[in-house]
C-alpha cells in the first residue's frame, strides 16, 4: 500500500502555534489561498476575542466601552452558542463571570471548528487528498474524505509525565478537545461557586464530531469532577478519557464508561 504524502504547515496565533495537517493532495494557488485564509481566519478570531489584546472587542466590552451588539457579528454568534452551551450543560459551563462576558472557554474550539470547515473541507477529495486536520495547543477538528480509509491516530498526553501518553485514540473523522489543569494550573472557572474547578480533574479529554461540541464538555467534565460522570449522558455522541490529580483514569464511550483504573494501571470494577 502507497503511504501518502503527508505535509505539515504551522502559524503563531491565539498564544499557540495552528498546524495544518493534509494527508495526499497537490500543491497549487488552491491549496496555497485555502490556507492563508485558514490562518487568516484565526487571526481574525484573536483580534475581535482576545482577552490580553487591548484593542479586542471583548477588551472593549469588558472595560464598557461596547456592547455585544456593537461589536463584530461573530461577538453576537459567539455569546448565542455560549448561552446554548450554558443551558446544555446545566450550568457547568459558563461565559459569564463576575458580571463580565468571557468567552474564552468557547471561542478556542469554536474557531478551529469554524475554519476547518470553511476551508480546509474544499480540499478533501481534490488532488488525492485523504485527509485535513486543524489543531491549536492539542485541540483539534479532523476532516478524511468520503470513501476515505484514511483514520487519525491521537496521542492523549499523560498529565503527570510530560512527553508521554495515558491512551492513543483513533478517529476517522472528528474533534479531540483538551482541557484541565495539567499546563495552565487551576485556570478553568466553576461557575457554580465562582470559584477555580477543585474537582480533582488533571485533564479531561472529549471526542466528538464538533470541535465546539467537545471544547465545551471537556471544560464541563473539568468543572463537574473526577467523581462526577453524570454529565455524559446529556453530552449526546462522545468520548473521552478523564485523569485524576492522582493518576487515576476514567473511560466512557457514549453513555456508557468503559475503564476505571487506578494510578498504577490497575482495574477496578465498577
Amino acid at each position: 500500500m502507497t503511504v501518502p504524502e503527508r505535509r505539515t504547515w504551522t502559524h503563531e496565533v491565539m498564544g499557540s502555534v495552528a498546524t495544518v495537517r493534509l494527508i495526499g493532495g497537490a500543491d497549487g494557488p488552491e491549496t496555497s489561498e485555502q490556507l492563508a485564509a485558514c490562518f487568516a481566519e484565526l487571526d481574525l478570531a484573536d483580534r475581535v476575542f482576545s482577552p490580553y489584546r487591548e484593542d479586542s472587542d471583548i477588551s472593549r466590552i469588558r472595560r464598557g466601552e461596547m456592547t455585544i451588539a456593537d461589536a463584530h457579528p461573530l461577538v453576537a454568534e459567539v455569546a448565542s452558542g455560549c448561552d446554548d452551551a450554558e443551558l446544555a450543560t446545566r450550568g457547568l459551563f459558563s461565559a459569564w463571570r463576575d458580571g463580565a462576558f468571557d468567552p474564552t472557554g468557547f471561542v478556542k474550539g469554536w474557531a478551529i471548528e469554524r475554519a476547518a470547515r470553511t476551508h480546509l473541507a474544499p480540499l478533501l477529495g481534490r488532488g488525492g487528498c485523504r485527509a485535513a486536520g486543524l489543531s491549536v495547543g492539542g485541540d483539534m477538528q479532523l476532516l478524511t474524505a468520503e470513501g476515505s480509509d484514511w483514520t487519525w491516530r491521537v496521542g492523549i498526553a499523560d498529565p503527570r509525565r510530560p512527553r508521554e501518553v495515558v491512551a492513543t485514540l483513533e478517529v476517522p473523522r472528528g474533534a479531540v478537545a483538551t482541557s484541565g489543569s495539567a499546563e495552565r494550573g487551576a485556570h478553568i472557572h466553576d461557575p457554580r461557586t465562582g470559584r477555580a474547578a477543585a474537582g480533582g480533574v488533571a485533564s479531561a479529554t472529549v471526542v466528538s464530531d464538533s470541535l465546539t461540541h467537545a471544547d465545551v464538555w471537556a471544560t464541563a467534565a473539568v468543572v463537574a469532577g473526577f467523581d462526577d460522570l453524570e454529565w455524559i449522558a446529556r453530552a449526546g455522541t462522545t468520548t473521552g478519557i478523564l485523569v485524576s490529580d492522582d493518576g487515576r483514569v476514567r473511560r466512557w464511550l457514549g453513555t456508557t464508561e468503559i475503564t476505571v483504573a487506578t494510578a498504577d494501571g490497575g482495574l477496578l470494577p465498577h
